[in-house]
């Protein structure tokens, strides 16, 4: 009985030991990574690789050494490298098969990285989702909303879906309607609102905000009001052009419009 119970205690204190090792191989192994990858990103920045590039490629690398510690790990404890190669390759094949669009979304970021049809901190609108680019990963991409949510796109159907990016061209046009009443003369208004939005703060002298009628309704000739701007100052000209018409149109006396119907009664 003690003879077992000694047995026992040195197997305890053996596994307890591996234990121990393993986990301060694991810490170690992970502090080493991380400097090993922050050498390795200062090392492309001073190359001058684009920052979209660097971190594919360091979220990459990551993967890879980390998938190396475990194996390195398990060997610690005496396990066969080539049954856990085995092992993984049988979990690969039912991953496959589980989410076949594993592999799909790793090629799209790849392509994503390398075709360049955005980088990071581009304004971009796909697949429902509008906001700023933080990160294009191994297998998602990472979108901070205009309402600041941060919003996780598979790569696959990001990069199968039409992308537009409102960073690339140097200044996007604002789009905005005027509501003229019958009796106003639209020349009037339209003089008044081109004089007045080149001074609207950030708004773009060329090419020249563009004021002409667009269509009717009922209540009168409505106008298409659209200056330029840099992307970065879109809200700011949306909401200051908003204003200006209103505070324009007061002050120019114009009347408000109205819808008007007639009314025939015949017997």
């Amino acid at each position: 009985m003690n003879s077992t119970m000694q047995n026992l205690i040195n197997q305890g204190i053996s596994i307890g030991l591996k234990v121990l090792g393993a986990i301060a191989l694991w810490v170690i192994g992970i502090w080493l990574i991380r400097q090993f990858m922050r050498l390795l990103a200062k090392s492309l920045e001073r190359k001058k690789v684009e920052t979209t590039h660097i971190r594919y490629i360091v979220s990459g690398v990551t993967v890879l050494l980390k998938v190396i510690l475990i194996v390195s790990i398990l060997g610690y404890f005496g396990i066969e490298t080539t049954t856990f190669a085995a092992l993984i390759a049988g979990i690969g094949i039912a991953i496959g098969a589980a989410w076949g669009g594993l592999l799909a979304n790793l090629a799209a970021g790849a392509f994503l990285v390398f075709l360049k049809p955005f980088k990071i901190g581009d304004l971009i609108s796909a697949v429902g989702v509008l906001g700023t680019v933080k990160e294009i990963g191994l297998f998602v991409t990472t979108i901070d909303t205009l309402d600041n949510v941060r919003t996780y796109v598979g790569n696959n159907k990001l990069f199968s879906d039409n992308i537009q990016n409102f960073t690339t061209n140097p200044f996007r046009r604002v789009d905005l309607l005027a509501q003229l009443s019958h009796g106003t003369d639209h020349n009037t208004a339209i003089k008044l609102l081109k004089e007045r939005l080149v001074k609207i703060p950030n708004v773009l002298s060329e090419p020249l905000p563009d004021v002409e009628i667009l269509e009717f309704n009922l209540a009168g000739p409505v106008l298409a009001v659209r200056p330029y701007c840099h992307n970065d100052h879109y809200w700011q000209v949306y909401f200051d052009t908003n204003r200006l018409i209103r505070e324009s149109f007061g002050e120019a006396g114009f009347a408000v419009p109205e819808k008007h119907l007639v009314v025939r009664n015949r017997v």
